[in-house]
């Protein structure tokens, strides 16, 4: 689940990709962050809008404020340019 974020608040919270996980009913059973360190210091570097799993098992994560699009991996440590 990405959290977008307050723009409202004087204390901003959100800003991050949290696992959620259900009950069989649909009623959730918990919230686990997954990404943090959008909101640094009450001032966001980055807004997570939407999250969509790909078939090799990543995950793309759509950033509003930023502009940009990341590909979260598991296994080897890789760095895409920019």
């Amino acid at each position: 689940m990405a959290a977008h974020g307050s723009w409202n608040r004087s204390n901003k919270f959100g800003g991050d990709i949290a696992v959620v996980k259900l009950n069989k009913d649909g009623s959730v059973k918990s919230v686990e962050p997954f990404i943090t360190g959008f909101l640094v210091d009450n001032k966001y570097i980055g807004r997570p809008v939407d999250v969509q799993p790909m078939k090799d098992g990543s995950l793309l994560i759509s950033d509003d404020y930023d502009g940009a699009v990341y590909r979260v991996t598991y296994g080897n440590a890789k760095t895409a340019n920019r």
